[in-house]
């Protein structure tokens, strides 16, 4: 799949209008790492708050912790398949579904949407076919409760993504801009390393590694229970940082 420049582009005219005010967010389910990974960068350069998962069981473990505006759903996975996972989401949950497959036959196309899926790509696909489709799935459909499920749990620490807000036990903890900035970049990648370079464009004198090493630091001791042994902002030897909240 090529990323173009103009795809990302599109994504102002295919936006919807949504309160509260923050990025629609998608989840991601492909199987496929690189496909999952440039989905997951293209969309966020899109404007798009994304959450990445490799399998139906890490999918249905973010849809239990998070509210998603859309789900982007591979067909054919190793476990459980896109299908079988559309059905138990349909169950519960209208969340808008988008299913991306290599199988783009009449039949697979037809089993798609009768499982409850709301519009159906075959790859290999152009993103900024992608991203059209995205925007007008969302605009049809109506708007997301805010619930609590756009809070993230961190022990005692409680994150709101709407309002980029941290909190312990009731009180407001006080983010500099570059923390609030690193934990946007870190959310918008939940359970997935983040490179330390791509982490370093908040940095005061720039992408320096080690200055975001030292924001990192500060940013546990004001979320971690003992910032020495970090349970939720976890360091990824050779790559970076990830973040994960409690279920």
């Amino acid at each position: 799949m090529t990323l173009m420049n103009s795809a990302a582009q599109a994504v102002s005219a295919t936006l919807p209008a949504m309160e509260p005010s923050y990025p629609p967010h998608i989840l991601v389910v492909d199987d496929d790492t690189r496909l999952r990974n440039l989905l997951r960068k293209f969309l966020a350069e899109s404007g798009y708050m994304v959450t990445a998962a490799a399998d139906a069981a890490e999918a249905r473990r973010h849809i239990s912790a998070l509210q998603f505006d859309l789900l982007v759903i591979d067909v054919m996975m190793p476990g459980e398949d896109g299908l079988s996972l559309t059905a138990f989401i349909r169950a519960t949950n209208r969340v808008p579904i988008l299913m991306l497959t290599a199988m783009g036959e009449a039949p697979d196309r037809i089993r798609g949407l009768e499982s409850g899926v709301d519009d159906y790509m075959a790859k290999p696909f152009e993103p900024k076919e992608l991203v059209l489709r995205i925007g007008s799935i969302l605009r049809r459909a109506p708007p997301a409760e805010i619930s609590a499920n756009l809070e993230l749990r961190f022990g005692d620490c409680r994150y709101d993504l709407a309002r980029q807000r941290l909190t312990r036990e009731g009180t407001v903890v006080r983010l500099t801009s570059s923390e609030s900035e690193l934990l946007k970049i870190l959310t918008q990648n939940l359970g997935q390393p983040v490179d330390r370079t791509a982490l370093g464009i908040v940095g005061e004198d720039g992408a320096n590694p080690r200055t975001v090493d030292v924001q990192i630091t500060r940013l546990r001791r004001k979320l971690e229970p003992d910032p020495r042994q970090p349970r939720y902002l976890q360091t990824v030897r050779g790559t970076g940082y990830l973040l994960r909240p409690d279920p």
